[in-house]
C-alpha cells in the first residue's frame, strides 16, 4: 500500500477493532505492545495507545499486525516519540509512506457473522477444558479468542483433539488441530485478549462437507 487513502483506511479497520501492534527496535526481539488509538479523519495523522508501563525507545520503529487475512508490516522514525500533553501512552505519529502486506494463508479465513453463536469445545488435560469463541473460520483452520486468564494450556504447537464446533446450527467435530500462532491483543471491552490461529490437522470427509457449508452460509447470508 502506498497511498494515503489505502494506508488510512486499514489503520483505521485497526483502530476500531482494537487489534494489537507489535513495535520493534533494532537490535531487539521483544515487541513494545499497543495498539491505534485513533486515526484523523482529515489529515495523515494517527494515535498509537501503548501498553501500560511500555515506552517507545529513539530511533526507528518496526511495526507489525495483522490485517483480515494479512500481516501487515511497516516503518516509522523519530528522534523523540514525545506523547500527548498528559497522556503519557498516546504517542501522535505520522502515517508510513509505504505498508507491506503479506498474505501468508493459503485458504480465505472468513470472519464469523455477529448475532450467531460460533464456539469450539475442547479439552487440553481431564481437568483442563475450553469453551471458546470462534472469531473466523477457513477450510484450512479457525481463529479464536480468549482471555490471558483462561489460556493454561494453549501454547503455540499444542495438538487439540476431538473439537466440538457449534455454528449456528451446525454442529462439526474435528478430530485435530493445531495452534499455530498466539497473538496478544487489548480490547476495550474485554481487557488483555489472546487470539490463537489453528490449522486443521485432521477432518472427516463429513466434517469438510460442513465446513463448506459454514463458509457458503457466510459468504451468501
Amino acid at each position: 500500500m502506498a497511498t494515503e487513502d489505502e494506508i488510512g483506511d486499514a489503520l483505521t479497520l485497526l483502530a476500531e477493532h482494537g487489534d494489537a501492534i507489535s513495535m520493534y527496535a533494532p537490535g531487539s526481539r521483544e515487541p513494545i505492545l499497543g495498539r491505534i488509538l485513533s486515526v484523523d479523519p482529515e489529515l495523515p495523522h494517527f494515535v498509537m495507545e501503548l501498553n501500560e508501563g511500555a515506552t517507545l525507545p529513539s530511533g526507528k520503529i518496526t511495526f507489525v499486525t495483522t490485517l483480515r487475512s494479512a500481516k501487515l508490516q511497516f516503518r516509522l522514525s523519530k528522534d523523540d516519540w514525545d506523547p500527548l500533553p498528559g497522556q503519557p501512552l498516546h504517542i501522535p505519529m505520522v502515517f508510513p509512506e509505504t505498508c507491506t502486506v503479506l498474505n501468508r494463508r493459503t485458504t480465505e479465513r472468513l470472519e464469523t457473522p455477529l448475532g450467531i453463536t460460533c464456539t469450539a469445545a475442547f479439552a487440553v488435560s481431564e481437568t483442563n477444558f475450553h469453551e471458546l469463541p470462534v472469531y473466523d473460520i477457513s477450510d484450512g483452520g479457525l481463529g479464536m479468542h480468549c482471555s490471558k486468564a483462561r489460556a493454561k494450556g494453549l501454547i503455540k504447537g499444542r495438538k487439540l483433539h476431538d473439537v466440538v464446533l457449534e455454528m449456528g446450527e451446525i454442529t462439526i467435530e474435528v478430530a485435530e488441530m493445531e495452534i499455530r500462532y498466539t497473538r496478544a491483543f487489548r480490547s476495550f471491552l474485554a481487557g488483555e485478549q489472546l487470539h490463537l490461529g489453528c490449522m486443521f490437522t485432521q477432518l472427516t470427509p463429513e466434517a469438510t462437507s460442513k465446513i463448506k457449508t459454514v463458509l457458503d452460509q457466510i459468504k451468501n447470508p
